[in-house]
This record gives structure tokens, C-alpha cells and sequence, in this order.
């Protein structure tokens, strides 16, 4: 029996979205997450800073980390950060989160976005 002529097709389509999800270089990502260093910690001892700490942040409630003090925007925000809100919210916190506290203009560079969140990844229970 053979398989399907559209069984290539099928597959790719399947696991394009799966391997978007999955782009990035971590190590240029561990690079790129200086910056964020500064405010934010990652990694089994993570604790708030300046800044939440982000270990375990895809998939976690915005504004919920119990050791730190949120802005009232942020604490409201009302929504669980996926890949997608924290690549818009990484190119433009204040554009996705109005009002919040983060004093960090953005990330211009698709690609460095890419690298911090496979990066993150890498900090996941």
C-alpha cells in the first residue's frame, strides 16, 4: 500500500507551527538575556530582583509571581504569558501591557526575540 501523494504535505503543515514555535538558538539567547539580566533572574534559585524572576514564565500568569510587586497593570493584565504575548510584549511592553512598571523599550530584532525565548525555554519544570 502507498502512502498518500499529500502525506508530505500534511506533515508539514502539521509541524510547521511546532517548529516556529521551536526556533531560536539558545545560546545566543543566554547572550541576548544580558540585558534582562540586570531586572530579572532565571534558573533554580530565581528570585525577584528589580524584576519577577522568569524561570517558568511561558505558561505562567502575568503579573503572579508572589515574591514581587507588580504595577496594577500588570497585576490586572489578565492573561497567561504564551510565546506570542511575550515576543509582542519583548518587541513592546508598553504597547501589551499599558501602564506597566518596566522600564525597557523593546527588542527590535525578530531573530534576538527567537533566541530569548528558546532561552527561556530551557527553564521549564
Amino acid at each position: 500500500m502507498r502512502p498518500h501523494p499529500c502525506l508530505p504535505l500534511a506533515l508539514v503543515l502539521v509541524l510547521a507551527p511546532w517548529s516556529a514555535m521551536a526556533a531560536g538558538d539558545v545560546a545566543a539567547g543566554r547572550a541576548a538575556f544580558a540585558k534582562c539580566a540586570s531586572c530579572h533572574a532565571v534558573g533554580p534559585s530565581a528570585r525577584a530582583g528589580f524584576g519577577p524572576q522568569l524561570s517558568n514564565v511561558i505558561g505562567r500568569k502575568a503579573g503572579s509571581t508572589p515574591d514581587f510587586k507588580y504595577s496594577p497593570a500588570m497585576a490586572n493584565a489578565g492573561f497567561v504569558w504564551t510565546e506570542d504575548k511575550l515576543r509582542a510584549f519583548l518587541k513592546a511592553p508598553s504597547d501589551v501591557v499599558p501602564g506597566n512598571k518596566m522600564r525597557f523599550w523593546g527588542i527590535g530584532s525578530d531573530k534576538q526575540i527567537d533566541d530569548i525565548l528558546a532561552y527561556l525555554r530551557t527553564f521549564k519544570p
